[in-house]
């Protein structure tokens, strides 16, 4: 079971930090991922992070931007969002899943997402 929180409304610019809060026993053992989608729009990949934090991978438009990290031992994962941009606006859903991918369609667990609004 996974729970965003920290989304919401800025000006182009601000920085967010969305969380995501995961329950049960097996957290550690999972790739988790941040996805987003835009009204109109496919979802699509933003952050993945390895099982135990070893690896990460980022869409183009948000490295340098971004920073996707996790702490096993409270069973959360974190997107620091910084410098945003009225084009990251999106519903933004974290993903658990067995293989560290950027593909959402491999993710099984899935949270009900968090609005992000930019505004320019």
């Amino acid at each position: 079971h996974l729970v965003e929180s920290g989304g919401g409304l800025v000006q182009a610019g601000a920085s967010l930090r969305l969380s995501c809060a995961a329950s049960g026993r097996t957290f550690s053992s999972y790739n988790m991922g941040w996805f987003r989608q835009a009204p109109g729009k496919e979802r699509e990949f933003v952050a993945v992070i390895s099982a135990y934090g070893g690896l990460t991978s980022y869409r183009d438009s948000v490295k340098g931007r971004f920073n996707i990290s996790r702490d096993n031992d409270k069973q959360m994962v974190y997107l620091q969002m910084n410098d945003l941009d009225p084009e990251d606006t999106a519903v933004y859903s974290c993903a658990g899943g067995v293989v560290f991918t950027t593909e959402w369609r491999v993710y099984s667990n899935w949270g009900q997402g968090t609005q992000v609004t930019v505004s320019s």
